[in-house]
């Protein structure tokens, strides 16, 4: 049977309607798009734009001279040492770190706003790669200033550029005008917040999203681990948290971030392809993990050493089939509820809690940091006569280092510093 002319009528009505939504949605996206950018980020702009153009050269020239010297004998290097590894691999992220901060700076200059909120998205790992291979090399000091301070601006501009935010911030103020209850409702559920707005992935990847999923994996994996560990050795209650304080347990959280960014887009594929990139991505993460904790302050947080598929003991095929289950559960169940579940924050405090918990777990982070590096110091030897380190061996021990992280062993003799 044909359609009724009332039915194709009202099919074309409904068509209409989603193309004059569509239109709109894409004219406020331009509008957002062209909208300049502060003085203050522009001027922002002019100085990173600066900063690469005379670091990479500097970096570069820096390399050639030092592998000629090598070449001509001049300068004794063991290529097989940690140190000249670190060092090498510290060389390579700098001149990356300049090359994208060229681009950054061009798009800021230029009003390209979309595209630097994903360039900003691109230097925050490089510059926490930068960091970590200079506190893996030089330990805890003045060392990491640059990078810390250039990853806070770098959150903050992505967070003033990227027009995902604002359209969220825009919607936000728009729902908060709505006295008419449904129409509330309708808003909500027609453009949940935190959602791609490309409709390419589930996800919008941006700050605030990226910190809760996070903190939220933080403290569900040590609950898990906890448990397992608990159910697997008869009962035994094993501190296994990652951080001085709180029930946290950053290589969870890290990574289902990993996850999350790596398969937003596979979010309706098939259960097996999402396992095999999870195993994969889990374990290459764990395995970095531990060379990581093991170069900067020789730390042994884990030795899976004689398990089944074991790669040097930093991850095994057991562990990595547990990264591949965990993803699937996270992205085809655990995300949408959980974006849900962000979603309940109260609109008044969103963007305040927010950030006021960043501030926290920053604290927590660097803190520990600071506390391994001094628990390092001690067992290596070093001269603990500053205020800070006589403060942290007060506080925070030897004894209290070891039953905080109860599953790490350290040996300065692993550690890549130079």
């Amino acid at each position: 049977m044909g359609k009724s002319p009332t039915g194709s009528t009202a099919s074309g009505e409904e068509s209409a309607v989603v193309a004059d939504l569509v239109a709109a949605e894409l004219d406020e996206q331009d509008r957002l798009d062209a909208r300049r950018l502060p003085w203050l980020i522009r001027m922002y702009g002019v100085l990173v734009l600066l900063d690469g153009l005379v670091t990479l050269p500097i970096v570069v020239l820096a390399s050639i001279a030092a592998v000629r010297a090598i070449m001509r004998g001049e300068l004794t290097f063991h290529a097989a040492s940690l140190t000249a590894i670190l060092t090498g691999l510290q060389a390579l992220v700098l001149i990356a770190n300049a090359a994208a901060l060229i681009v950054f700076g061009v798009l800021l200059l230029c009003n390209r706003r979309r595209y630097a909120a994903r360039w900003a998205y691109v230097l925050m790992p490089v510059t926490l790669a930068e960091g970590m291979l200079s506190l893996a090399l030089d330990g805890l000091g003045a060392n990491l200033v640059a990078p810390g301070v250039r990853m806070a601006i770098l959150v903050a501009v992505s967070i003033a550029c990227d027009p995902g935010l604002a359209e969220e911030r825009r919607l936000q103020r728009a729902l908060k005008r709505m006295d008419d209850r449904d129409a509330y409702d309708t808003a909500v559920k027609e453009g949940m917040l935190g959602r791609d707005p490309s409709g390419k992935g589930y996800i919008a990847l941006d700050f605030f999203n990226i910190f809760w999923l996070f903190t939220v994996a933080c403290v569900f994996g040590l609950a898990i681990e906890t448990v397992y560990h608990f159910a697997m050795y008869h009962g035994e209650l094993q501190d296994r948290a990652g951080l001085l304080w709180g029930p946290f347990s950053p290589i969870y959280g890290c990574g289902a971030v990993l996850v999350t960014v790596a398969l937003n887009r596979l979010w309706k594929s098939n259960p097996f392809l999402i396992f095999c990139a999870s195993a994969v991505i889990g374990g290459a993460f764990e395995y970095a993990t531990s060379w990581f904790m093991e170069v900067a302050f020789g730390i042994t947080a884990w030795d899976y050493t004689g398990q089944w598929l074991s790669i040097d003991g930093r991850t095994s095929g057991k562990y990595m089939v547990f990264w591949g289950l965990i993803g699937v559960v996270w992205v085809h169940w655990i995300l949408p509820r959980l974006l849900a579940l962000i979603n309940r924050i109260p609109w008044k405090v969103r963007y305040s809690l927010t950030a006021v918990c960043a501030v926290l777990m920053l604290v927590d982070i660097v803190f520990t940091l600071m506390a391994l590096d001094c628990w390092y110091g001690r067992m290596a030897g070093l001269p603990q006569d500053s205020p800070i380190t006589q403060w942290f061996a007060t506080h925070f021990g030897d004894g209290y280092m070891a039953n905080r992280f109860q599953t790490m062993s350290i040996d300065p003799s692993k550690a890549g510093r130079v």
